[in-house]
């Protein structure tokens, strides 16, 4: 004896329903187009370390050799 017209959502329905929400949210990221990195060789191989005030500092604090 099941009620017409009543929509109900069952365990089941809800947790399938709750499963491919998660799936297109999870693929959602995927379709984005891949950038390539925008860094020329040069700029790839140049020295980024940097012996600022404030690493000197650090340095000297922390009783480091240097």
């Amino acid at each position: 004896m099941k009620t017409v017209g009543k929509a109900t959502l069952g365990r089941r329905q809800f947790l399938r329903t709750l499963g491919v929400g998660v799936a297109v949210t999870a693929a959602a990221p995927l379709a984005t187009k891949a950038v390539a990195d925008s860094e020329t060789n040069e700029e790839k191989r140049k020295s980024r370390y940097r012996e600022s005030e404030y690493v000197k500092t650090f340095y000297r604090v922390n009783r480091y050799p240097g």
